[in-house]
């Protein structure tokens, strides 16, 4: 999922869901309005969640590759020393 201009990426939710849980620790959010901070901070704990999986596929993706190409180079290595 790529980051649109309107979306907000992972470190501004994060920013956001951190201010929901000090207001909500602090007691600061009025009772009425409290249904809908939980609300809201499940769908930035949801998304923070998909955020930190989809890095970490990717991550693994690129390692997996890099691990692929070295083991290839050293393979090529070993065939022209021998």
């Amino acid at each position: 999922m790529k980051k649109t201009d309107k979306s907000p990426g992972y470190g501004e939710s994060y920013e956001e869901l951190q201010k929901i849980l000090a207001a909500l620790e602090h007691g600061e959010i009025d009772v009425d309005d409290l249904s809908e901070k939980v609300q809201r901070a499940a769908e930035l704990i949801e998304f923070c969640q998909s955020r930190l999986k989809s890095a970490e596929v990717e991550i693994k993706r690129v390692v997996e590759k890099f691990q692929e190409k070295t083991s290839a180079d050293d393979e090529d290595g070993e065939k022209t020393s021998s």
